[in-house]
């Protein structure tokens, strides 16, 4: 049976998150990523379905409208690739249960490599003898979704509960990095650094400089919430970064996005920030989920993601015969190249900017690349 007419409906509610990416109504890495999943677990459970590569084009179909909709939120496309790579995954557990010897080494391996990931062996385990699929079965078609839907709805809540966990997980080894009387230099309001720099605060005592990131400004919101948790917190202007640098004994900062390459995309200061650390030899440790890693390099240029902001927010349409006479460019984020960063902590480790790729191809499936 074709999913095409039954799936119709489903679409609604990929119409309305597509709109609203479209508008900027959904912001942030985080929030756009919760959002997808969301939206795939409803036409998951709501599909009619004959086999896998059915469910697949569907996934993939989605993926591709949400995408299209706000291609510079690359979490949107990552979510789906994550999706898709947890349901092949549970798909070959239930339908290879009892496999041969040396399947079930490399999937050892695999975990090895993972540094241990327990509970897909245990689903594994739990799929043998218990699911019966037949696929493209003529006298009850739906028999397939039926019977598989539990364990992909299993697969896509393991996606879930990543996203929901991040700040926790990210943040479990910040005592390790951060040290008495360290003075840290963090640029922006990135969630994840913020909840990295409480924990630590439990078991430390260090400073914060807060650089204010015009012209957002979104480091006064960074620095009051430091601040109210009891952290010695300074608020700078970005023009001062260079100059207390020599003081700074780590910066720490979020990520838009990771790409394969090991670069990241960033709020608009970051390049400013690690380049000053690089001239001074200060660690720089970035924060983010596994969620933002991406298998797309720098698609753009070597100065940015090509996302801008409001022009006006630098330069004000009252400044009169002035803005004729300038083109006002206000990026949204920067580029930082892989070798401007140290180490990036995610939820599931440390890893230096040389291995993300290896961590590309373990969270998506290559034939995902291109949605």
């Amino acid at each position: 049976m074709a999913p095409e007419s039954s799936n119709a409906a489903n679409y609604r509610s990929v119409e309305i998150l597509a709109a609203k990416l479209r508008r900027r109504q959904v912001i942030g890495s985080r929030t756009a990523a919760l959002e997808t999943v969301l939206v795939l677990r409803q036409v998951v459970s709501k599909a009619r379905f004959s086999n896998i590569d059915q469910l697949v084009g569907l996934i993939r179909d989605v993926g591709r409208r949400l995408a299209e909709a706000q291609p510079k939120e690359h979490t949107v496309g990552n979510i789906v690739r994550k999706v898709l790579h947890n349901i092949r995954e549970e798909y070959n557990s239930a339908t290879k249960a009892g496999s041969s010897a040396p399947s079930n080494n490399v999937f050892s391996i695999s975990k090895f490599v993972l540094q241990g990931q327990p509970r897909k062996q245990n689903v594994a385990t739990k799929s043998d003898g218990t699911i019966t699929l037949k696929e493209d079965d003529p006298d009850d078609p739906d028999s397939f979704a039926r019977s598989i839907k539990p364990v992909l709805m299993e697969a896509i809540q393991d996606v879930l509960d990543e996203l929901e966990t991040v700040y926790d997980n990210v943040s479990k080894t910040a005592k390790d990095h951060i040290h008495s009387d360290e003075i840290i230099l963090t640029i922006g309001h990135s969630k994840t650094v913020e909840a990295f720099l409480k924990l630590a605060g439990h078991y430390r005592n260090y400073t914060v400089i807060v650089a204010e990131t015009g012209p957002s400004y979104d480091g006064h919101e960074m620095a009051r919430s430091l601040s109210s948790a009891g952290i010695s917190t300074f608020l700078v202007p970005d023009s001062s970064i260079y100059a207390i640098m020599s003081r700074v004994n780590k910066v720490i900062l979020g990520a838009h996005a990771i790409l394969a390459n090991g670069g990241m995309f960033a709020i608009t200061g970051s390049l400013l920030a690690t380049t000053a650390a690089r001239a001074h030899s200060t660690p720089v440790v970035v924060c983010a989920g596994q969620f933002k890693l991406t298998p797309l390099w720098n698609l753009y240029h070597e100065y940015g993601a090509l996302d801008f902001a409001d022009p006006s927010s630098v330069l004000g349409f009252e400044e009169g015969s002035l803005v004729e006479k300038v083109d006002v460019i206000n990026p949204y984020y920067d580029y930082v190249s892989p070798d401007l960063v140290d180490v990036y902590i995610t939820n599931d480790g440390d890893h230096p900017p040389t291995s993300v790729y290896r961590l590309v191809k373990e969270s998506y499936d290559d034939e995902d690349q291109l949605l």
